[in-house]
């Protein structure tokens, strides 16, 4: 590592030596779990492992750049639960890895307060992964880390290097365009506080700035950039950090493809297609001509909102891989964060789904069955279990109408994050 990257790679560690990103107290684990993507159990199995994972095989992840715990803490507890439920039977461990020791201390003293023992932790820099020794990792996640490296691409591909066949990676990196205001603002703070050493000297004089920004100031107008209302942490990591960088899906194509990588998906994908924003037949009717990529990036620049990206990826080479989950019948719908009963309820009486994101709000018309088939997603029926239970009900109801109402369900439910395939032999 040449002296230019040693010493951003220092000043990194420093920053987060003194404001441990996200703030966290242990204590606050008795009360929630804190959940969120990349790297829920469900979501790594749909969007990489095609909802097939075998669990009874050893499954090792690493969060590289864990910060304080959120994600390491999330999955760890996710791993614990499913093997006390019974779908989990090999071995599954977590491995954590960041810069800051301070992070690593919050991070150890959550799981300590969860008794969670599943988790190995580890300091060091991600750039030097390929000669840790700590071995080939099935799932790799790294959240919000790739954007503060001095170059990105190499972080991307010191992962890769350590990622087990038929692996893959969850990244989430920031978007340039719902990060609008943003870098104009650091551009000021960092010319009014180059001349004040200490971090917290320039985190005092960055708040009496923002106390007293005009009406017009852009990172004034973008209501959806709070970090830095929420803690000094935030402040410090979303407005004087030393490197940060935000990208355009085209952009993130071109940095997976450096480390010999694919995107699977993006999370939400609702949000990654152009006919979410509008319902204009003409409009739709020019979409028609475009490759994935180019859907992808239109959607972007229709939405003008998506602060932050996040993406699963797996080698490119890597043909074993089973990508994405399909709806089949021996596949099981698993829901996120909604109880199947409610969610049956609530499509029976409306015709339309809410769902919000970053002031985006969407109103999205349910098939017919939205509400029968809501009510089977308990994890417990597979998708040709419901379609028979469904014909029972009604004998007329056949295999192509029930296959377009279950993708019409799937395709809303799963575009906003909230819906997941997986087998039942796991």
């Amino acid at each position: 590592m040449n002296q230019n990257k040693t010493t951003a790679i220092s000043t990194l560690r420093d920053q987060y030596e003194n404001y441990p990103y996200p703030d966290r107290r242990a204590a606050d684990e008795k009360k929630r779990l804190i959940t969120g993507s990349p790297g829920i159990l469900n979501e790594i199995n749909h969007y990489l492992f095609g909802g097939q994972r075998d669990f009874s095989k050893p499954f090792r992840v690493l969060f590289a750049g864990g910060g304080t715990g959120d994600g390491t803490i999330m999955l760890a507890q996710q791993l614990a639960d499913a093997r006390e439920a019974g779908w989990i039977t090999g071995e599954a461990t977590v491995h954590y890895l960041d810069l800051s020791q301070k992070a690593r201390e919050t991070a150890e003293a959550r799981a300590k307060a969860r008794g969670l023992t599943n988790i190995t932790f580890h300091t060091g820099s991600l750039l030097e992964l390929p000669t840790m020794g700590l071995g080939e990792f099935d799932y790799i996640d790294c959240c919000g880390v790739l954007h503060h490296l001095p170059e990105p691409g190499e972080g991307l591909k010191a992962l890769e290097a350590v990622l087990a066949p038929r692996g893959g990676i969850g990244i989430m990196v920031y978007g340039a365009l719902g990060r609008s205001g943003l870098y104009p603002m650091q551009d000021a703070l960092r010319r009014l506080t180059s001349g004040l050493p200490d971090l917290k000297d320039r985190v005092v004089l960055a708040k009496r700035v923002l106390a007293d920004l005009p009406d017009t100031n852009g990172f004034k107008r973008n209501p959806f950039l709070n970090d830095h209302r929420e803690s000094d942490a935030g402040l410090v990591d979303l407005l004087l950090h030393s490197c940060d960088r935000a990208y355009r899906v085209e952009q993130l194509y071109d940095l997976a493809q450096s480390a010999e990588l694919q995107i699977t998906s993006f999370v939400d994908p609702i949000r990654y297609r152009p006919e979410t924003y509008t319902k204009d037949p003409k409009v739709r009717a020019a979409f028609a001509g475009l490759d994935r990529q180019q859907s992808e990036s239109l959607a972007e620049e229709l939405a003008g909102n998506l602060k932050v990206h996040i993406a699963y990826l797996t080698r490119q080479d890597d043909r074993a891989s089973s990508g994405v989950a399909r709806p089949e019948d021996d596949m099981l719908p698993v829901l996120r964060d909604m109880e199947a009963a409610q969610l049956g309820a609530f499509c029976k009486k409306n015709r339309k789904f809410p769902a919000s994101a970053d002031g985006l709000k969407l109103s999205l018309p349910l098939p017919r069955l939205a509400g029968a088939i809501a009510e089977r997603c308990t994890g417990q029926m597979t998708v040709g279990e419901i379609l028979v239970e469904l014909q029972e009900l009604d004998p007329r109801l056949d295999r192509s109408t029930f296959d377009q109402q279950f993708r019409e369900f799937f395709d809303i439910l799963n575009g906003i994050n909230r819906l997941y395939l997986r087998r039942r032999e796991i």
